[in-house]
């Protein structure tokens, strides 16, 4: 197997649309299995659509040492190539003087070379400087190679790639042009799923555009030549044990609700769970154990999630009869009275409102100022995800006003939650929280969660 780490000297690098063009592009004639530095959904939505394999996190930040070793050794069974896509520039991280959190952290962990991609927008001999400053940072990450972008005409190319290849001794293996058709393509992806995006004609003519600039600018097979080459790493350990299953958990996949991890369905089962999924926008509220609601875009759906009277009270009457019920984000959303849009809101001219599930008493208004970044906390003992220290995340532009009596499961340490560093909104055996969990860092959670399933 061959494996290899794309990087970026900063975000806006255009690291992430070449990456899912190589991707493509390998995926003709190769099994390749992709890999997302971060706490992150949409990218990865991608790289599993252009390869036919699930992408899966690895952020250094949430996860273990073992832990990110334990995914990268599940995800790559069966694969010929390894790509793993760094978030931001190359040393961004949680904290100034570490690189927790960073992609260079998972780059040796992992012990990946490293494509170095270079924005060399209006700079030809400074991208040599660039290049040299990011080997010279930390000499332990093994940066082989080098990939520019934007770059204008003849000149401009030779100059900042014989520049590199003189001061910095590594190889230049790909220059993409910077034109208009190249930009409007990469400035539009990643901005939706890969699920909701396919179903339009333009979205997937942007994703070929940017797979046909990358395959003519780019040297795959001197890339290749600096991958490392070797054994898929053996799995070890018991995150992903099989268990035989004994309780059915139904997981909400849909337009509305699709932000899940891909490891959450290899921990369910391994926890003994068989995971049934259904639509809260199409589908009547199948019968399970225990149900899990994940992130998504429930405000571009409003109408049809109100529209679907039988889900709505069917959720409200199952957590009510102590059916558990956990809920990330989207699913938190959906759990309140109501969704209220703001005027202006998504090109709408006047305020709108929308009836969803009410198992939560309150509301949730859009927008609102945007909160981002990783989560620390403890959840309760009596709450149905366990006793149980956590790390997380959280992104969304909403805000929850729920009712001054909610009981609140979490208390975090760092970030917002729902209210005042409080998250986890329990009632009964449901809980709606901001916070969205890696599935292996907090694996305990969704087994204890299971327990209650079958309980």
């Amino acid at each position: 197997m061959k494996s290899f780490l794309v990087a970026g000297d900063r975000s806006g690098s255009g690291k992430t649309s070449i990456t899912l063009a190589l991707s493509a592009l390998l995926s003709t004639d190769r099994a390749v299995q992709t890999f997302k530095v971060g706490m992150d959904y949409i990218d990865p939505s991608y790289l599993a659509g252009v390869t036919g394999r699930p992408c899966r996190n690895l952020d250094g930040y949430v996860m273990s040492q073992e832990e990110v070793r334990a995914v990268f050794a599940h995800g790559c069974r069966g694969a010929d190539v390894a790509v793993v896509e760094g978030v931001r520039g190359l040393f961004e991280g949680a904290e100034a003087l570490t690189d927790l959190g960073s992609t260079a952290a998972i780059a040796k962990q992992l012990d990946l070379p490293v494509v170095l991609v270079v924005n060399a927008r209006s700079i030809t001999r400074s991208a040599a400087a660039i290049v040299k400053g990011f080997l010279a940072f930390d000499p332990d990450v093994d940066i082989r190679g080098v990939i520019l972008n934007n770059v204008t005409g003849t000149r401009h190319r030779e100059k900042a790639v014989r520049a590199i290849e003189h001061y910095c001794g590594i190889p230049v293996v790909g220059v993409i042009p910077r034109t208009e058709e190249m930009e409007l393509a990469m400035r539009h992806l990643g901005l939706v799923p890969y699920r909701e995006g396919q179903e339009h004609g333009e979205f997937l003519t942007r994703i070929e555009t940017v797979k046909r600039m990358i395959a003519d600018h780019v040297d795959a097979d001197a890339l290749l030549a600096l991958a490392r080459e070797g054994e898929p790493p053996a799995v070890e350990g018991s995150v992903y044990a099989a268990a035989d299953p004994d309780v059915r958990i139904g997981v909400a996949l849909d337009e509305a609700f699709n932000f899940y991890y891909a490891d959450l369905f290899d921990i369910l089962a391994s926890c003994g769970a068989e995971t049934v999924p259904f639509s809260p926008i199409h589908d009547p509220l199948p019968e399970a154990d225990g149900y899990v609601l994940g992130g998504g875009y429930p405000e571009l759906f409003g109408a049809e999630l109100e529209a679907n009277t039988a889900m709505r009270e069917g959720l409200r009457e199952v957590s009510r009869n102590g059916t558990p019920i956990y809920a990330e984000c989207g699913g938190l959303i959906y759990l309140t009275d109501r969704m209220v849009l703001a005027p202006g809101f998504m090109d709408a001219g006047e305020e709108r409102s929308y009836d969803l599930a009410g198992v939560f008493a309150g509301e949730t208004r859009m927008p609102a100022r945007r909160m981002l970044g990783y989560v620390v906390g403890t959840s309760a003992a009596g709450s149905p995800m366990g006793e149980a220290a956590f790390r997380g995340h959280e992104f969304h532009y909403s805000s929850v006003d729920l009712a001054p009596e909610t009981r609140f499961a979490y208390r975090l340490s760092r970030g917002s939650g729902i209210r005042g560093g409080f998250d986890g909104a329990v009632r009964d055996r449901t809980i709606g929280s901001y916070t969205h969990l890696h599935p292996v860092a907090s694996r305990g959670m969704l087994a204890h969660f299971t327990d209650c399933c079958r309980g």
